[in-house]
């Protein structure tokens, strides 16, 4: 029976490392929203970018369950940053019986921030097309995060 993984964790976690292994390790479909709006929209969303964002994960939550129903397994890389947003796939999972794992990536701060300006310094050489972060919005992502209780996960991944 087809599943859906879903990454959770903060930005630069390594959510996306460990979305690619999964893949390969289960022949899923990975699914980003960050791949989405910096496909259509690059850097330039704006003040735009939560609705952008709202709306590609409506969309991935119903193209995921297409995928599904052709046996093939599912991973949403996207974060799930709050308790809200994971209760909410939790309910929109169960109520159409696909099965569902929640995968947490967990990252010590100094090795977000390293990874925060490895990444920032990618974007700017244009070595990758991820969102650069700055000292700003990398404080406003980590005030939004909130830690999933043991409870929620299935898989606890420590980097």
């Amino acid at each position: 029976m087809p599943k859906v993984y879903l990454m959770c964790g903060k930005i630069c976690s390594g959510k996306t490392t460990h979305s690619n292994k999964l893949r390969k390790e289960h022949k899923a479909v990975v699914l980003s929203v960050d791949e989405i709006t910096l496909a259509l929209f690059g850097q330039d969303c704006g003040e735009k970018h939560d609705e952008y964002v709202e709306r590609a994960e409506k969309y991935l939550f119903e193209k995921s369950v297409d995928i599904i129903e052709t046996g093939t397994n599912v991973i949403l890389d996207w974060g799930f940053w709050t308790k809200l947003e994971r209760d909410y796939a939790k309910q929109f999972y169960s109520s159409k019986n696909i099965e569902y794992e929640f995968h947490y990536i967990e990252i010590a701060d100094e090795e977000w921030h390293r990874r925060l300006e490895k990444r920032n310094q990618a974007v700017m050489d244009k070595k990758t097309s991820a969102y650069y972060v700055d000292e700003g919005l990398a404080e406003k992502f980590k005030s939004i995060f909130e830690i999933p209780a043991k409870e929620e996960i299935q898989v606890w991944v420590k980097q």
